[in-house]
């Protein structure tokens, strides 16, 4: 019998679909997972083993084969234990395997069946809006998916609770959206003393959405005036707010849901090179 189960890989700012198909057939008793996948995604293997131990159950002892569809595209991250254990569980007849066909699944298993938290939740939560899916998560983050809008979403605390919901002896809540916090302006442009043609050129430049280049010895004031531009700039529109949420849900800084207001700042080191700035790596020249 073959389950399938509906998660994703993180392109940058982008949730791209993946298919996790769980095959399990007489052979001598294995368990492989193929498609690309990095050290962390080959490693669920225990971790979902565990978990699926933690609620009493044991693996058949047949040959188990995982498979990561698209095949040609890498997948790296710990969020793919918890569509893996569904999909698996879903092969074994434990669930209905149509029912798990309705829902975009992220997480990561604990060794006892709990649910933790991955980076991008909300990028998988966008992503199951648009293809009219329902999103599995943690119950962690749920708050943070609840910001992609009409999406229904199971936020369970481990792996026995999400089982309990399927199987009707008990009823999930559904998450709600995290609290709007007040942007932090930073510091303020009238703390400035003197600097009125750079003060006036901060200005003009927030007005009409203009790029700014400060040049000066040290000292002279550069960095306190880029530090008090988020401060004259207009509020993040919701576009804006949701885009910098989304850098915020990678990146793993999206504490407690809070869907974040305020512009971004960076203030690196005046001698960080280049790769430090963007970021290194080798390049992909192949087309």
């Amino acid at each position: 019998m073959v389950a399938l189960v509906s998660t994703v890989a993180y392109l940058g700012l982008e949730a791209r679909g993946v298919e996790v198909q769980c095959q399990v057939a007489p052979g001598v008793p294995a368990f492989n997972i193929v498609g690309l996948p990095d050290k962390a995604v080959a490693e669920s293997r225990e971790r979902v083993r565990a978990a699926i131990a933690a609620l009493g159950l044991s693996l058949p002892p047949k040959r188990i084969t995982i498979n990561l569809s698209p095949a040609d595209l890498p997948k790296e991250g710990s969020h793919y234990d918890l569509p893996i254990a569904l999909a698996l569980l879903g092969a074994m007849g434990i669930i209905d395997a149509e029912t798990l066909a309705s829902y975009v699944v992220v997480g990561e298993l604990s060794l006892d069946g709990r649910l933790a938290a991955t980076p991008g939740v909300l990028l998988a939560a966008l992503h199951a809006s648009s293809e009219n899916l329902g999103l599995i998560c943690t119950a962690l983050q749920g708050a943070e998916a609840a910001w992609a809008g009409d999406v229904e979403i199971l936020a369970p605390k481990d792996l026995l609770a999400l089982l309990n919901h399927f199987k009707g002896q008990s009823v999930l809540t559904p998450p709600e959206a995290g609290t709007v916090p007040e942007p932090d302006q930073g510091p303020d442009l009238k703390d400035v003393k003197g600097q009125e043609t750079a003060k006036r050129a901060l200005e003009i430049a927030a007005a009409g959405g203009h790029n700014l280049l400060m040049n000066g010895p040290p000292g002279s004031g550069k960095s306190l005036l880029a530090s008090c531009l988020p401060g004259i700039l207009p509020p993040l529109s919701p576009a804006e707010a949701l885009e910098v949420s989304m850098v915020a849900s990678v990146a793993g800084t999206l504490e407690g849901g809070q869907m974040s207001r305020t512009r971004p700042y960076r203030n690196p080191h005046h001698s960080a090179s280049m790769a430090a700035l963007v970021g290194g790596g080798v390049k992909n020249l192949s087309c």
